[in-house]
């Protein structure tokens, strides 16, 4: 599963990442230690019958399940089967069925008495006939899926013009058992028929190969889908809709893509180059794609951003796009198709045994999208995709007092979280390093043969690696994956002339565990680099080199794959150094950085601004984002670098911002520029920012044409709109803000918050204040964790000075306590 937790994060990350020790580790008495299920009967086989009665938003079913005890003679059955009506339960017997006793006093478990004994290994099945009444079933979900129902009715009633009618599941964690009774725990595996019963007018989607279609009576139509290798039951799924089908292929087998029409020509374009990974990663793993077809399909109003049921991914709308969109996609909103089609193997193949190592199943996945770029777009892209996901842990002090692998939690989806994700992700990366490609492949592939159609946990990953590499990996295991926190280190440097050798002192400042730490250090001298490999075991550490002269630039984790928090005191000259001659992105990226907190020293400005013309565009945009144009001088001496190369970029992104921060100039010479690129763009990223920019140089010019684009259907010239609104509109303007936040999807709320923010001060009126702070206040309570109530709060403190004295004032202190308290 690829949450929307990511990206909200990243919508956040305007605010400075500060080196902050790991957060005191949470009290494991708030959690309840959660074992592994046991397994006293085995799924073997499901097959299911179901229907739909659209009107009352229920699934009608029929449900054969094969099974067998475990390891012991059982007489009984226990099923989940949530929040629906029982209505028989019977043991097959050849053609008949024998009513069986069962209890379902929770509507929770479905207990079953078989009627006999049956021994270990011996296949029986039970026959179920019931139905699912999801909306009925008051589940929660959470902050990484945002509900649990398992089974959803969109728009069934077509009540709302122009939103298609839909029907689709979500079973991650253990949902699938709202609308099919199972064994809803990762540690089984099932083989599966599925019937559907639907509209004719509609198509259907299910897990592995449609193997019939027969009319089913007036209007109606019944599809078959046939799985016939054993997956978990959250891993089921099936979608109703007006889907149109693009098809494709890869080594003879289908690769489809289920779009709604108006996005269906640009399927290619969105999906495309699936089969390219599919080929990529079939390589690159030495174990072909395991399954018989390949199918992604996107609907409206998905709980989460992706997930990846077995030979059928089901992603968020926030993926289709027009060929304009298209444009302006950037690697992040592709690396989600890469992500889940990596589970097809690590979550659907190989399956995390219990959802306490769910790190086998998503570490994985977040490792697959650098891996991937790295083959398509190059290792600076690979580079900037990894840090941008390892900053997205680092960014939240309360990630780093959990383990990758952890047995204490509340419920299931608070595993789904920066540890799991992003922390896991750059963990891999780090043990590819380390063990070098070909061992590290090398175990991934026998990770995923040895344990084929099973189950796996952090364990057998090191086994695997172990194996393969003929060492001892419990040290790397028992620090990254069943510890916590990471390095806070300072790196200092010391030439000895004398001697002629070079020290770097390392240490590490985080409080508790001293990390063990393999890494390379480059020296360059005269123009040559020669590595050292170092392994630090100490607090507090100095490695020592004979050189022939001193060094123009010392690398320390010159690979820049460690998982850590640094303060380098290298000198500016040295970090000028790194720049020009250490290739990597994180070497460039450091080095502008630490420019970027210099930038009253003309040296240091002179390096960021040689930052304006990296090769690549997330470099370039870096360099343009921390320009302090506030400062005369830096501004006097960046606006030539800036016209110039706004002249001459290429790239929407690396435009965008330029034309934000030429906006900050407010200099009436960029009007030109800023209208030019409003007019004429075919960038919807480049239209927005033009706008904005606008506003800041002719608020009024901007408000005009701010008013003429408020009916777009695009998202960013909207939230561009709003911010001109919020700049320089009235509170008449309100309930254009106040209806494109709340007909926005979660990722694209925190697109408006910030210009809500900026509007509140405004707003005299007391039903738009508080419609202002209400909105505000759910996003800091909700997406507190990843450091959304800070920036809210100082939003709402500003407007209470701003209305002092005044019922306003009351109610913005209010919502700052409430966010405050909140957990």
């Amino acid at each position: 599963m690829k949450t929307t937790l990511a990206a909200v994060a990243c919508l956040l990350s305007t605010a400075a990442l500060a080196q902050q020790a790991p957060a005191t580790p949470e009290n494991p008495a708030l959690k309840q230690y959660r074992s592994t299920a046991t397994k006293d009967n085995d799924l073997v086989h499901t097959k299911l019958n179901v229907g739909f009665d659209y009107a009352k938003r229920h699934l009608n079913g029929k449900a054969w399940l094969t099974l067998k005890p475990h390891a012991y003679a059982t007489d009984s059955l226990r099923l989940d089967a949530k929040g629906m009506d029982i209505k028989t339960v019977a043991l097959l017997n050849g053609e008949q069925l024998l009513p069986l006793k069962y209890a379902y006093t929770d509507r929770n478990n479905l207990r079953i008495h078989l009627g006999k004994t049956i021994a270990a290994g011996t296949p029986y099945t039970v026959y179920i006939e019931y139905t699912a009444k999801p909306d009925e079933l008051g589940a929660k979900g959470s902050a990484a899926i945002t509900d649990a129902k398992g089974l959803y009715f969109i728009n069934p009633d077509s009540a709302v013009l122009g939103k298609p009618v839909q029907i689709w599941t979500q079973g991650e964690t253990e949902a699938s058992s709202v609308w099919f009774p199972t064994i809803d725990r990762p540690n089984q595996k099932t083989t599966s028929e599925i019937s559907l019963t639907v509209p004719s007018k509609y198509v259907t989607l299910s897990n592995g190969r449609l193997v019939s279609q027969t009319p089913a009576g007036a209007g109606l139509r019944t599809d078959t889908w046939k799985m016939e290798l054993p997956h978990a039951p959250y891993l089921f799924m099936l979608a109703v809709g007006d889907f149109k089908i693009t098809k494709d292929t890869w080594r003879g087998k289908e690769v489809s893509y289920y779009l709604e029409p108006k996005y269906a020509p640009f399927a290619k374009q969105i999906f495309g180059n699936t089969p390219d990974m599919l080929e990529f990663f079939s390589t690159r793993l030495g174990v072909e794609f395991p399954w018989n077809k390949y199918a992604q399909i996107v609907v409206r109003d998905y709980v989460s951003g992706a997930m990846e049921n077995t030979t059928a991914t089901l992603h968020g709308e926030f993926v289709q796009m027009t060929d304009k969109q298209l444009a302006d996609r950037d690697y992040q909103n592709e690396s989600v198709i890469a992500h889940e089609l990596f589970h097809q193997w690590f979550g659907d193949y190989v399956t995390a045994e219990s959802w306490s190592n769910l790190t086998v199943n998503e570490s994985l996945a977040d490792f697959s999208e650098g891996l991937y770029a790295e083959h398509k777009y190059g290792a600076d892209a690979a580079d900037s995709h990894n840090h941008r996901n390892l900053r997205l842990y680092l960014r939240n002090p309360a990630e780093a007092a959990k383990p990758l692998v952890r047995f204490n939690y509340a419920t299931h989806e608070d595993m789904f979280d920066a540890v799991s994700y992003q922390k896991g992700g750059a963990v891999l990366d780090m043990l590819r390093t380390y063990l070098g490609d070909d061992v590290f492949f090398a175990g991934l592939q026998k990770y995923l043969k040895d344990n084929a159609f099973g189950n796996g946990e952090a364990h057998q990953l090191r086994l695997a690696m172990e194996a393969v590499s003929g060492q001892d990996l419990n040290w790397f295991y028992n620090q990254w994956y069943f510890g916590t926190g990471h390095p806070v280190v300072s790196i200092d440097y010391s030439w000895d002339a004398a001697k002629k050798v070079q020290s770097v002192t390392v240490k590490q400042n985080q409080p508790g565990t001293v990390f063990q730490l393999p890494f390379a250090i480059d020296y360059h001298v005269n123009g040559k680099v020669q590595r050292q490999r170092v392994m630090m075991t100490q607090a507090t550490q100095t490695f020592s080199l004979p050189l022939a002269a001193k060094p123009d630039l010392v690398d320390v984790d010159a690979e820049k794959t460690l998982v850590w928090q640094q303060t380098d005191n290298k000198p500016l000259a040295e970090f000028a150094y790194q720049y020009t001659h250490a290739p990597l992105y994180l070497a460039r990226r450091e080095a502008l950085l630490a420019a970027a907190k210099q930038q009253k020293d003309p040296a240091a400005l002179q390096l960021l601004l040689a930052g304006l013309n990296d090769k690549f565009n997330n470099l370039r945009m870096v360099t343009t984002e921390r320009l302090n144009l506030q400062d005369p001088a830096v501004a006097k001496a960046a606006a030539p670098a800036l016209r110039k190369r706004a002249a001459a970029e290429k790239d929407p992104h690396a435009l965008a911002a330029l034309l934000t921060a030429l906006a900050k100039l407010a200099d009436k010479k960029d009007e030109k520029l800023f209208a030019a690129q409003l007019a004429t763009s075919p960038s919807y990223t480049v239209q927005a920012s033009a706008l904005q920019a606008l506003a800041a140089v002719n608020p009024a010019k901007a408000l005009q044409q701010a008013q003429a684009l408020a009916t777009t259907d695009q998202v960013n010239i909207s939230q561009a709109v709003v911010a001109v609104y919020a700049k320089a509109g009235t509170a008449a303007q309100w309930s254009y803000v106040r209806d494109k936040f709340d007909a926005a999807g979660t990722q694209d709320k925190f697109g408006y918050f910030e210009n809500m923010g900026a509007m509140l001060p405004r707003l005299q009126d007391p039903t738009a204040f508080a419609e202002d702070v209400d909105r505000l206040k759910g996003l800091a309570i909700q997406y507190k964790r990843f450091g959304a109530d800070q920036p809210i709060i100082g939003m709402l403190q500003a407007a209470a000075k701003q209305q002092a004295a005044t019922p306003n004032q009351v109610l913005a202190d209010k919502a700052v306590a409430e966010i405050q308290a909140a957990q």
